[in-house]
């Protein structure tokens, strides 16, 4: 494919709204910076000291069951608590607001075996996955005060997993977050103004482009978006327009645990090594109000830049102007779209 769009420039990101910086002539400069380990998969199914591992003591004194499949628990250390504290004083000044919160943080483990991850874990058990994230959205969905449900993986050190255990977090909200109160925003706007879906429009214009998409199922696109801002960042959108988990139909979310497993394997088969990365699902608000501008979809946000031990870091200019990326996301697609779909490390 040729190189396109070779020299600095800035793109939009309409799901956002607001603008990243492409430099693909800094791909050449030289790296004296920080240099991780390469992490490969753990060969210890079970470890004794391990928090989530079935049968041990978690760090706050409970008991996890001997369990089989997934597992959940409201976390030992949440971030929120659901009872809401009482605002002691007010605020001395209209710049200093501050106001109670609260939520349930929940801990979701994928499976009971400590060596795996989703590009390792089999389609079934992926499954099974997609099926009690499902469960927990309206589980929690349906508390009378939540607002919002995101569901979260952090995976590997580097993006501050403090397990390596395969899970992921569950964090409900009074309140809805930032990142998709953004997202709504412009969802909505584009709605107002076209009287369309912002990502079923944006699928469409991918297909057109055959340049960033890296690979389709019969429910699902992965894609590095036009506007990625980390160097191997995926978007995985769902085929049907549609705002919950819930509303995947059967076949539907089979395709789900399919493109999860791919995109994965892929990810680790890039460098040859346990790929680190954020990975989380945007979807409707659940305050009982009707949203059709949500289009349901995942962000992966990967921070490996140029190999297995070299990251992108977020700094400098990034945090004081505007991010910004070296590799351009066609170059990341295509090197994606490169790799097989067989896992370097086999399962025994």
């Amino acid at each position: 494919m040729e190189k396109k769009w070779q020299f600095p420039h800035r793109r939009w990101n309409p799901l956002r709204q607001a603008w990243v910086m492409v430099s693909p002539h800094r791909t050449q400069r030289p790296w004296q910076g920080e240099v991780a380990q390469k992490t490969l998969p753990s060969g210890t199914a079970y470890d004794p000291a391990c928090y989530l591992c079935p049968g041990n003591k978690r760090a706050g004194g409970a008991e996890n069951p001997a369990y089989e499949s997934t597992f959940s628990f409201v976390n030992d250390y949440a971030a929120l608590l659901p009872e809401m504290a009482a605002a002691t004083e007010a605020p001395a000044s209209p710049l200093l607001v501050a106001e109670p919160v609260r939520g349930l943080c929940k801990v979701l483990c994928f499976h009971p075996d400590h060596s795996l991850t989703l590009a390792r874990m089999h389609h079934a058990e992926i499954r099974r996955v997609v099926d009690a994230w499902t469960r927990e959205y309206e589980e929690l969905g349906a508390v009378e005060w939540i607002r919002y449900v995101q569901i979260f993986e952090n995976r590997g050190a580097m993006m501050g997993a403090s397990n390596p255990h395969p899970h992921c977090q569950i964090w409900s909200t009074g309140f809805v977050p930032d990142e998709p109160a953004a997202e709504s925003a412009a969802q909505q706007a584009h709605l107002a103004r076209s009287g369309r879906c912002l990502l079923c429009d944006y699928m469409e214009a991918e297909r057109a482009a055959d340049e960033r998409v890296v690979f389709e199922n019969e429910h699902f696109m992965a894609l590095v978006p036009w506007w990625a801002i980390w160097p191997f960042e995926v978007l995985l959108v769902s085929r049907r327009h549609l705002g919950t988990l819930p509303e995947l139909s059967g076949d539907e979310r089979d395709a789900l645990a399919d493109a999860l497993k791919r995109m994965a394997t892929r990810f680790d088969n890039l460098f040859e090594t346990s790929f680190p990365y954020t990975m989380g699902f945007h979807q409707t608000p659940t305050d009982g109000a009707a949203y059709p501008e949500w289009h349901f979809h995942a962000h992966f946000y990967p921070p490996l830049l140029r190999s297995a031990t070299v990251r992108k870091f977020m700094v400098g200019f990034e945090m004081l102007g505007m991010p910004q990326r070296d590799i351009t996301p066609e170059d990341a697609a295509q090197r994606l779209r490169a790799c097989s779909e067989e896992h370097f490390w086999p399962r025994t």
